[in-house]
């Protein structure tokens, strides 16, 4: 089967050489044309070194010789700066900001974003920070759900004019999560009418404004009673979002490199558990060679549901005009 490496999105650490032409090499041996976009191969915000600015043109101008259209992840909630010393960076908080003001920011980072020719900002953070101890400070867009909902339209908004496509994250709301899933498989107590009412509600409200989101890694007792990340479970990617809630755009698992996942599971398993559960697209994996190769395994026991998993990703690239 052609066109799986459409399904993965590999890493690319703008500050290590030896990464780019990693990435190049699976652009020219494999086809891949999406990346996410990092300053080294740490996960975590706070533990990494910005790359600069004149790095990312040196992988932009590699990258270009043989695809003339890429499609470039990246962690940008409050702006370039995140990942890129030169870039913008808004230090202040969200939570009960005017709405004209933000505006004004948002669109300060995604049309950086867009003359950087960058395909999509990996978020809003939409979750309500009730449980998260800090993960979600000065990240998350409002102090309750309709809060969050207006101001994550203004930034939605502000990515489609500026030709960046959103991401809604982290699914079903990180906030109901105690503890950080970069460290461990953190877990969730909360009943299943808080999640849907609570955590999962700014989501449900927003599903037509975006096409893409992000499912968490964290474990959900009140969706299963063994210990299994939300990014594996059919329950909540199937059942709960894809059904109950009859979203129909594309889901992607946050990194698989957090150790709420590498701890505790293989990347074959990753990769098969998040397939199964119904996921579409598989982010930052260690080994995407490997992955591929996994991958289109699996696919020949069903080869109709992932030709339809292509598509979709093909018609989601295809949407959005590519920034020359």
């Amino acid at each position: 089967m052609t066109g799986l490496h459409n399904l993965i999105i590999p890493r690319v650490n703008i500050n290590s050489k030896e990464s780019i032409s990693y990435a190049i090499e699976l652009v020219k041996e494999y086809d891949f044309d999406s990346f996410i976009i990092f300053s080294s191969d740490i996960v975590k915000f706070d533990k990494v070194e910005p790359f600069k600015i004149e790095d990312f043109y040196y992988f932009i101008n590699q990258i270009s010789k043989f695809k003339k259209h890429h499609y470039l992840y990246i962690d940008a909630e409050r702006g370039f700066g995140h990942r890129c010393k030169d870039g913008f960076l808004y230090d202040e908080s969200f939570i009960g900001q005017d709405s004209r003001d933000l505006r004004l920011v948002f669109d300060k980072i995604n049309h950086e974003l867009k003359i950087n020719k960058i395909f999509c900002n990996l978020a809003p953070v939409v979750d309500i920070d009730k449980n998260s101890e800090n993960l979600l400070k000065d990240r998350t867009l409002g102090r309750d759900v309709d809060e969050i909902v207006q101001n994550a339209k203004i930034f939605l908004k502000s990515c489609s004019d500026n030709n960046i496509v959103g991401c809604l994250k982290h699914f079903p709301g990180h906030g109901a999560i105690k503890g950080d899933t970069h460290d461990f498989l953190a877990s969730s107590d909360s009943p299943i009418n808080e999640i849907l009412e609570l955590h999962a509600k700014s989501f449900e409200k927003l599903f037509q404004e975006c096409d893409l989101v992000m499912i968490n890694h964290g474990w959900y007792k009140a969706f299963e009673n063994k210990p299994k990340p939300a990014s594996m479970s059919f329950n909540i990617i199937t059942d709960l979002l894809k059904n109950k809630m009859s979203y129909d755009g594309l889901v992607m698992i946050d990194s698989v490199r957090m150790k709420s996942l590498a701890n505790n599971y293989s990347e074959s398993e990753i990769l098969d558990g998040f397939f199964s559960a119904g996921g579409d697209l598989f982010l930052d994996p260690i080994n995407p060679i490997q992955c591929l190769e996994y991958i289109a395994k699996i696919a020949n026991k069903n080869l109709d549901y992932f030709q339809s998993r292509i598509n979709k990703v093909l018609d989601f690239k295809s949407k959005f005009k590519y920034h020359e």
